[in-house]
């Protein structure tokens, strides 16, 4: 998952069986195309083998991007993210059973493209949601 940190507002997010680093790369590549970042861009992430991988620190220096992973045990620079997953769990699939990987996927989707960046409310921002936030 990519949060844009200024708006709150998730731009990029992946899903798959496993942990592969293939996932966090799909969830940049999201965020790319959703933003089109002009310059240099600061991609921050927790000390997961997946951005330390070959491929991650390539896709970033392909993309102009600066990757920024901070030390072990120093949880503020992913409170953001980890702010957002605590409300995915507890907001919408805590106690769910999807039948399938798709309706999970459709569910999760609904959440953050629909609820989420477009009506949730976050104190962060003044008690608006990341597109009214953006748009303002």
């Amino acid at each position: 998952m990519v949060v844009d940190l200024y708006a709150r507002k998730v731009v990029g997010w992946s899903m798959k069986p496993t942990l592969a680093r293939e996932l966090a790369l799909d969830a940049l590549l999201m965020a790319l195309w959703q933003r089109k970042p002009k310059g240099r861009v600061i991609v921050h992430s927790d000390q997961g083998s997946q951005y330390g991988s070959d491929d991650w620190k390539r896709f970033c220096a392909a993309h102009n991007l600066e990757p920024s992973m901070s030390r072990r045990g120093n949880c503020w620079d992913n409170a953001v993210a980890e702010s957002f997953f605590s409300s995915l769990k507890k907001e919408r699939i805590r106690k769910r059973i999807y039948k399938t990987r798709d309706m999970a996927r459709a569910d999760v989707f609904d959440y953050i493209e629909v609820f989420y960046n477009r009506t949730r409310r976050h104190s962060y921002l003044g008690g608006v949601s990341p597109e009214a936030f953006e748009r303002a």
